[in-house]
């Protein structure tokens, strides 16, 4: 790496201003942006395109929705259909549906599962902030998460988990996972996430920040949890 020795550097904090010695003479002046800026600006583009994404700039227009009981009064003296919705519905209780619109999905648990070890059964946190610490990770183990969750009122159509990781404010991790369709039911259904492991080493080691999101088809979140956690080379102790 060089440096021009015909080249002065003044200015404060926030600007750099560079004279060469024509400039001197002139009195003109060049001001370069400080690389903190462009920095910031690529840290926090990322960040930005992710909500692009998750608000769905070309989002697909779907249909009119319809109240569960009228999704079941439509075409319903074509069997076929008749059969296919009862599939889709199983043992929901028709009475109790009401005439909302809109699905609700509510969040009962997260758990981590790791081979060799107890479950990791983390609650839902009111207004998802957890306080402090979440949970702790062993440097370079298998897990899987696991979700609880009820869903009321109508179905809910694609719902999906997206989870974005920082470390040192600089994004490290993004992922998404498609959950599926689900009917109304008393019963809360459970899904897995497809195995992933923890980094290793000392530079991975450390304390991270993430965001979870859980929505469906219209973008609609259901919840939303920014939270913190540890990768170190063992366990917490319980």
């Amino acid at each position: 790496m060089g440096f021009d020795d015909n080249k002065k550097t003044v200015g404060g904090d926030n600007s750099r201003v560079v004279k060469t010695n024509d400039e001197d003479h002139d009195g003109g002046e060049r001001i370069e942006r400080q690389m903190s800026e462009s920095t910031e600006t690529s840290l926090y583009a990322t960040d930005h395109e992710e909500e692009d994404d998750e608000t769905g700039s070309n989002k697909i227009q779907l249909g009119p929705q319809y109240t569960l009981k009228e999704q079941l009064e439509k075409d319903k003296d074509d069997e076929s259909l008749r059969k296919w919705k009862e599939q889709l519905l199983g043992t929901v209780d028709l009475n109790n549906i009401g005439e909302t619109l809109e699905p609700d999905v509510r969040f009962l648990s997260l758990s981590i599962l790791s081979p060799g070890r107890p479950d990791i059964v983390l609650s839902i946190p009111e207004g998802g902030r957890p306080g402090g610490l979440w949970f702790t990770l062993k440097e370079g183990s298998p897990y899987n998460l696991k979700f609880s969750f009820q869903v009321s009122n109508n179905i809910v159509s694609g719902l999906k988990y997206s989870n974005t990781v920082w470390k040192t404010g600089v994004k490290v991790d993004s992922s998404k996972e498609m959950l599926g369709t689900y009917s109304p039911q008393p019963k809360p259904y459970t899904h897995m996430n497809a195995e992933e492991t923890t980094p290793s080493g000392l530079f991975a080691r450390g304390s991270y920040s993430a965001r979870s999101k859980f929505l469906d088809d219209d973008n609609k979140c259901y919840l939303e949890i920014n939270y913190t956690f540890d990768i170190r080379k063992d366990w917490a102790t319980t």
